[in-house]
């Protein structure tokens, strides 16, 4: 939880809510305020989910400012207009996922009582159907060039090399690599797993690649960290190029792939998601099931493995090629 959402003894309710709540919703009341404040801080205990409605919310509000809306005039007209205004802008996801946050909010302010009615209740979003994912992915023969061209002469060149692997070789979500420690990485019997922890805390072990275990020895040998079990795995990197104690945040991790795909000459579009599509496409075409991937991605729903799927974009391009001119 993020520590300026803690109230202290010390710390009067007034200047808190003042300094942590929008002025749509302050400008409401005390309580009001507070149950803004418990939405985010006992409502939603998902990190990424916090921010993202956190971020949404700040938008929404900073609209109604402009517009000098005061919380009890807000009628489903209002919230229209601002998802038609926000359609204009951006992606019909981001969208959604804004009402969502609008929605969900007014549905615990009605909850506790601090507010009358929801008015997003009956706004709709846009229609957004997804059948084929848009998240670049690697051949084969690309993913081989991105760790050949890594300099694994340096500590730093080892980290980014044992990461993408682990990425690509157990379709782990970045934020769930970062946030492993040393001991996770661990053997059982003759085997070796990472424990990870994905989407909202839940637990998932996964045996490691031959390759993935390879880069991770040489990267915790190199570095020296492989008996601080309690500590991160993936660290930053200071000034000096010399590993630190602090973990790898998911930005750097990004900001570190985007740096690695330019030097393999692999182009901008690369992301942390591309190594678990990649990962995913490749296993499927070397005669995985679709079962099968969909347990060691963590999904919920095939559906949502299927969207990574890319075997079918191959075929096509190969069908294209047969046009001879």
């Amino acid at each position: 939880m993020p520590q300026e959402l803690i109230a202290t003894p010390s710390t009067p309710l007034a200047s808190l809510l003042q300094a942590m709540v929008p002025t749509l919703f302050a400008a409401a009341g005390n309580n009001v305020a507070r149950r803004f404040l418990e939405f985010f801080a006992a409502e939603h205990r998902n990190p990424n989910t916090r921010a993202a409605y956190a971020q949404a919310v700040r938008q929404f509000t900073a609209w109604a400012d402009r517009h000098g809306f005061c919380l009890s005039e807000l009628t489903p007209v209002h919230i229209a207009a601002y998802v038609e205004q926000m359609g204009n802008e951006r992606a019909a996801p981001t969208v959604k996922q804004h009402l969502a946050a609008i929605r969900t909010l007014f549905d615990y302010l009605v909850r506790g009582g601090a507010c009358q009615h929801n008015p997003a209740t009956s706004v709709r979003g846009p229609k957004h159907v997804v059948k084929e994912g848009k998240t670049p992915v690697l051949t084969q023969a690309e993913a081989r060039q991105l760790f050949e061209t890594i300099d694994i002469g340096t500590v730093a060149g080892l980290r980014d090399r044992a990461l993408i692997a682990v990425m690509v070789f157990s379709f782990a979500r970045v934020g769930a690599v970062v946030g492993m420690n040393v001991e996770d990485y661990q053997q059982q019997g003759k085997r070796w797993y990472i424990a990870l922890r994905e989407k909202g805390g839940k637990p998932h072990k996964v045996p490691v690649h031959h390759k993935a275990e390879e880069y991770l020895d040489a990267y915790t040998a190199a570095a020296g960290i492989a008996d601080e079990k309690n500590t991160p795995l993936f660290r930053t990197i200071d000034c000096r190029r010399q590993l630190t104690e602090a973990r790898l945040p998911r930005q750097n991790a990004l900001a570190m792939i985007k740096r690695r795909a330019r030097q393999a000459d692999l182009g901008d579009k690369i992301c942390c998601h591309t190594f678990r599509a990649t990962g995913i496409t490749a296993y499927l075409k070397s005669g995985g099931t679709l079962e099968t991937a969909q347990r060691i991605a963590c999904h919920e729903s095939p559906r949502t493995t299927k969207l990574y799927d890319r075997r079918q974009e191959e075929v096509t391009l190969d069908e294209i090629e047969r046009i001879q001119i």
